[in-house]
Formats: structure tokens, sequence, C-alpha cells
């Protein structure tokens, strides 16, 4: 198609009889041609320029030589010049652009637009510059569309891993409960330790029974999100998230302190809530002071945007100079740590950010680590 118009800008100067036939042509394939002639100040547009945007041959336009100009989107405008005056410039061998139009009826379309200078405007004084106009709006409907499909794609391939993380990796703290109560049945000396056992297990049972439930409902509305939200009482369903971690909380002889607002509720995702507390809470656990005891406070603040929930702990921190860029990412861990896995900072990060919310990290090393999640105050 360029190398066309190029072949028609060189016989401009052919006889007459020949670029009718080369207009002909044009028109045939709705091209449109335009001809801007600055040593007159003039500037024309065939009929198949015209009709791209809805205009009789008749009508008249052109008569103001910035009459295309001003029906480009606002949005484009300044590529469309810029493009244009790069080849004035000589920085580019041909003028190419890609913008919308405004048209008769209001709507706009989107134009190939490809010129080229065609005189030696240097040494003339003035620019003589020729080009075509190209509708090319079913095109660029088909680039979104098959823009917004992988889009689409790619939304539930992410929705699909972080399924998967959940499952693998949330999954693995009931297999070391499980584990853990049964290597303490087994060296449990009186019947009452093992009834206090026992009780445990039908604890951590009922804590899986509900994280499959709520992973199930993931799979049957994973692709209507909106569907999947419930409301929640943070405070209650940190509590029910304490009792999966209660042998991780007694082996390491940790305090927990729930001091979130009782009366706080928010529209979230159950399995995701859970992932995300249970996550926090663990790597709190997990990655405590050698010198210490781990405590762990957990906090709300409401503003009439945002609810903010923070987990302090007083473990070994994390050097944020150093770790900052990458604490959220995939596989990165940051401390000596057999068990760590560098999946779940990332995991909840994600699962956070899926309904609209972020989370923020404050830490010093030896002193402790500050999580915030930071979610939309919606009204419910």
């Amino acid at each position: 198609m360029l190398k066309a118009n190029i072949n028609f800008f060189k016989n401009l100067n052919a006889p007459e009889s020949n670029l009718h036939k080369l207009q002909k042509a044009l028109e045939i394939s709705k091209i449109g041609v335009w001809d801007f002639d600055g040593k007159n100040n003039k500037v024309f547009f065939s009929k198949s320029s015209k009709a791209i945007i809805g205009l009789e041959e008749d009508d008249c336009f052109g008569s103001n030589i910035n009459d295309w100009n001003d029906r480009v989107h606002p949005d484009d405008k300044n590529k469309y010049f810029k493009d244009f005056k790069n080849h004035v410039d000589g920085k580019t061998k041909l003028y190419i652009n890609k913008h919308r139009v405004l048209c008769k009826n209001g709507s706009y379309k989107w134009i190939l637009d490809q010129g080229q200078i065609i005189n030696n405007h240097n040494k003339d004084g003035y620019i003589h510059f020729v080009g075509t106009h190209t509708d090319i709006s079913r095109q660029i409907k088909n680039e979104i569309k098959t823009h917004n499909a992988l889009t689409i794609a790619t939304k539930q391939n992410n929705k699909l891993q972080n399924f998967a993380h959940i499952v693998t990796h949330n999954l693995k703290q009931y297999s070391g409960n499980f584990e853990s109560l049964l290597e303490f049945y087994d060296q449990a000396d009186t019947a009452e330790e093992k009834e206090e056992l026992i009780t445990h297990l039908k604890e951590v049972s009922n804590c899986l029974e509900r994280t499959i439930l709520n992973l199930n409902r993931i799979v049957c509305v994973q692709s209507k999100k909106n569907t999947s939200l419930e409301r929640l009482n943070i405070n209650n369903f940190i509590e029910q998230t304490l009792k999966l971690l209660d042998v991780v909380i007694i082996e390491n002889s940790a305090t927990i302190n729930n001091l979130v607002d009782p009366k706080l509720y928010i529209q979230y995702n159950p399995a995701y809530l859970e992932s995300i507390i249970q996550n926090l809470l663990s790597n709190a656990i997990k990655y405590k002071h050698p010198q210490r005891d781990p405590v762990i406070t957990i906090k709300s603040k409401i503003t009439s945007h945002n609810i903010t929930i923070s987990i302090i702990d007083n473990g070994i921190g994390i050097d944020l100079e150093k770790f900052g860029k990458d604490i959220f990412g995939l596989y990165r861990t940051f401390h000596n740590n057999n068990d760590a896995e560098g999946v779940g900072l990332y995991l909840t990060k994600n699962q956070i950010e899926a309904f609209g919310g972020k989370i923020t990290v404050e830490s010093e090393v030896n002193m402790g680590t500050t999580f915030n999640i930071i979610m939309p105050n919606k009204k419910l």
C-alpha cells in the first residue's frame, strides 16, 4: 500500500490522462487523496477523502487549510502534528500517522494518513505535500477486540495462578498442623492430653473444611468476581483464622492482640481474606526475633475513603533499603529460612489488589515489621 502511494506521488507530473487514471484507481479502493500547496496556501481533498468523513464531493471542504486539522481528535493532535513536522524537518523519509477524525454525523473514524513532500522545499521556500487517507476503523476495532481478548485471557490466567497458589501454599499450613498434632498425640502420656489434642485436630479440620468451601466458591464464580463477595466482620474473621494457627501460636509462645473494631465489616471474598490474614500472621510468627517471643498486634483504621488493617510484629524485620523493591516479588526471599518459598507476600499483594486495595510495608531490622492492608471503604 505504501509503495503504491509513493508511486502515486512520483507520477504527479505524469500526463493528465495517467494522473486521472491513478486518481480513479484510488477512488475505487476508497483511498482518499489530499494535496497541500504551500506556495498558494491551499489544500485539496479528493472525493474519497470527503466520503470517509461523510461529506459529499461538492461540500465546501478544504477552503480553510485547517479543515481536516480541526477535526482530528484532541487526544491525537500532538502526535499528528509531531509526525508531520518530523517529515518536514527531514527526520523521516515519509509522513505516516494514525489518528481519529470527526465525521459529519459526530462519530470518529480511524485514519491511516500517509504523505510525502514532492518538491525541494528548502530551495523553493514552500512545501508541496501530497498524501492519502485510508479508513482503518475496522482494522483498529479488530485490534482492540484482540487486545481485549488477550487482556481477559491474561486476567483469567492470573486468576488461575492465584488460585493454584492458594491451594498449594495455604493448604500447606493445614498439612503442617495435622502433622504436628499427630506427633504430639503419639507423644502424649495421659488421656487428658490426647483429648485436648483431639479437640485441636477437630478445630483444624473445621478450618480446613471452611477453606475448601471458600475455594470451591472461587471456582464456581471466578468469571463473576462481584458475586463472590460477602459481608464479613473482620474481627470475627481474624479470630476464626487464629484457630487455624493455634498450633503454631502455642509452639512459638506467640501473643496475638486483635484490636480490630468489632463492628467493622467489609465486602470481600472470604477465601482471599483468610489467605491474606493467614499469610501475614504466619510470616510474623515464622520470622520472630530469636531473643524474644513474638507479639503481634492487629489494628484497624477507618476513613471516609479507606479501611486500613495493620499487622504489627516485633520480629527480625526486613532491610527495606536492600529488599524494598523486591519484597512482593514472586519467589523472593530475604531471610535464611528453610521454609521460605517467596510466594506468600506475592500472593497476598495480588489478592489485595484484585479487589482494588493495596498493601504497604514499614520495617526496621531487629525491631519488627508493619504491614498495612488498605482497602476501599465501600458502603455496605
